[in-house]
């Protein structure tokens, strides 16, 4: 078994472990377009939900490789249109296009699936003015992921009680924070998280395996626990900032 393959089989189990310790979950019909790294990844992800997914690229190499770990792959021109309603693109819930180095074959893929009429059309972008384009040509979503993913370090980097961010829009992120020591032996209640600071604390963490899922008022926080914080980022910059008072 391949490298790739290997790792296709651990995520399809640990996927199919969460989803049926969750319960039951609402499937969906997603149409992939763009089978690089990202696109393998997405399309391999959503699969192992129990989604229904059909992956397309123009490439024979990409899609004979991923043609053993997806039930439905596809080679496939996805800038005509007439080729996708073929192959009846316009019955899926949503289409993701996730082409990266050709911006030409992202924008006429997304205008594709839209005049198809593909209910929501979500596509990748790699700078800020592709994604305004994008964005004016109709697509409901477009994503940055190289973008989100040096934001979320910058911001563990740059703020050492941040353990982990989460940017959910612009301004507004779940955040997971080591507890302030002017919070330490206080109840939550008595910090007046929410009042002071605008900020609710949905979660927290106290040790490997306990975590408190919405914690009531009378909850004292503890010197080790991490606080899992919903709000503006630049609130939660100011609880933060008690640390250096």
């Amino acid at each position: 078994m391949s490298n790739t393959q290997s790792w296709s089989k651990r995520l399809k189990n640990t996927i199919t472990g969460t989803a049926a310790s969750n319960g039951s979950h609402n499937k969906h019909e997603f149409i992939i377009i763009g089978l690089g790294r990202f696109g393998t990844a997405l399309a391999m992800a959503l699969d192992a939900y129990g989604h229904s997914v059909l992956a397309i690229d123009s490439d024979l190499k990409r899609v004979q490789m991923v043609s053993n770990m997806l039930p439905h792959v596809v080679q496939l021109d996805a800038t005509n249109p007439e080729a996708l309603q073929e192959i009846g693109a316009d019955t899926f819930d949503t289409g993701v296009v996730c082409i990266g180095n050709d911006f030409e074959a992202n924008l006429l893929a997304t205008v594709a699936l839209q005049k198809l009429g593909v209910r929501r059309v979500i596509t990748k972008s790699r700078t800020l003015t592709q994604q305004e384009i994008l964005q004016r040509v109709g697509a409901d979503e477009v994503i940055l992921p190289e973008h989100e993913a040096g934001v979320r370090l910058a911001r563990r980097l740059s703020a050492i009680d941040f353990v982990d961010f989460l940017e959910l829009s612009k301004d507004v992120g779940v955040v997971e924070m080591v507890t302030p020591k002017h919070f330490v032996n206080k109840s939550l209640k008595e910090a007046e998280i929410r009042q002071k600071y605008g900020l609710a604390v949905v979660a927290i963490k106290r040790g490997e395996n306990n975590v408190i899922v919405s914690p009531y008022g009378d909850e004292v926080m503890r010197e080790t626990d991490i606080l899992v914080v919903l709000g503006k980022t630049s609130d939660c910059e100011n609880l933060r900032q008690l640390e250096e008072e």
